[in-house]
């Protein structure tokens, strides 16, 4: 027979509490009991005693321990979901409370490509932010939205993340808020010898010295397709990097050829004497920020949405 809803009410508000929701949460992330302890300033047989209390509440096993540590049984998978929602809920309650005390104060956390942290859109965002909401902070961590997995809003280690995405539709659990859709193009310095020139195919680029990122990227992926659809074969990559700072350093004075987001070039031509090849990459992609579809949005994510729309469409 299944149990009551009143019977539920019990457990939870009697046996179930935010201590040992935490320890669990902690001890899967270590996958140890005693690092679990060390790391919360417990000790081991607390760490133990909270996790049997949590195993009573429930009634199932939330743990399997075996020699190579402690790993989540499906019981306690569901557990640990929920229970990242319930930390996330109160974090973000916090975050509002503080946000009703201090118009503007509040912080948002942004994940974003490093192409668009270089670029200058996510730099015109928060320049229309500080205008309007001085108070207002914000963190920007490296996100890799053109892998499509979008970990950093699942996990809720981010608010929101910017960049290009695919066409495709995304998982059930996300929410793309389209800003804008962009091409990619081929860049050279103004200094080489390819720049301005009509006429020029990817056969003249077979032999040049290329800066892409890494092979396993999206990018240097739909470079290399580009020689392979014509017949030709790419020359190895002379420079292999993820940073454009170092990219655009290179191309003011190296013989280089890169892949830019056309949004990077358009913000830094005149400061970085950018000369855009007359090549097609294929077809533009969407610029957006996704979401955790039932994530309960913080004032200052609202804000940074809002702002972002405005810059997408001056910039359009």
């Amino acid at each position: 027979m299944s149990d009551r809803p009143d019977d539920w009410d019990h457990r939870i508000g009697d046996r179930l509490r935010l201590r040992e929701l935490r320890v669990l949460l902690t001890v899967a992330a270590t996958g140890s009991m005693a690092q679990a302890a060390a790391r919360l300033g417990m000790t081991q047989s607390a760490v133990s005693q909270a996790i049997a209390q949590l195993e009573a509440a429930a009634r199932v096993r939330l743990l399997d321990r075996g020699p190579k540590g402690v790993t989540p049984t499906i019981y306690g998978e569901a557990l640990l979901r929920r229970g990242a929602e319930v930390f996330d809920t109160l974090n973000l309650g916090l975050r509002d409370i503080a946000d009703l005390a201090d118009p503007g104060g509040g912080e948002v956390v942004v994940g974003a490509s490093e192409s668009h942290v270089a670029g200058g859109f996510l730099a015109d965002i928060i320049h229309g932010l500080a205008r309007s909401w001085p108070r207002l902070k914000i963190r920007v961590v490296e996100a890799n939205t053109a892998a499509l997995s979008f970990q950093e809003v699942r996990d809720r280690s981010v608010d929101l993340m910017l960049g290009r995405i695919g066409r495709a539709p995304l998982d059930d659990d996300l929410h793309a808020d389209h800003l804008f859709d962009e091409s990619l193009v081929l860049v050279t310095g103004a200094q080489n010898e390819w720049a301005g020139k009509e006429g020029i195919d990817f056969a003249d680029l077979v032999d040049r010295p290329w800066i892409l990122s890494p092979p396993e990227n999206a990018v240097h992926t739909l470079v290399t397709e580009s020689f392979r659809t014509r017949g030709l074969t790419m020359a190895p990559l002379t420079i292999a990097t993820w940073s454009m700072n170092l990219r655009l350093q290179l191309l003011t004075s190296g013989p280089y050829v890169t892949a830019f987001p056309e949004s990077l070039v358009r913000y830094n031509r005149d400061r970085w004497a950018l000369r855009v090849l007359p090549l097609s990459l294929g077809r533009a992609l969407p610029v957006a920020i996704v979401t955790l579809k039932h994530r309960t949005q913080s004032a200052a994510t609202r804000v940074f949405i809002e702002h972002a729309r405005a810059a997408a469409k001056a910039f359009s």
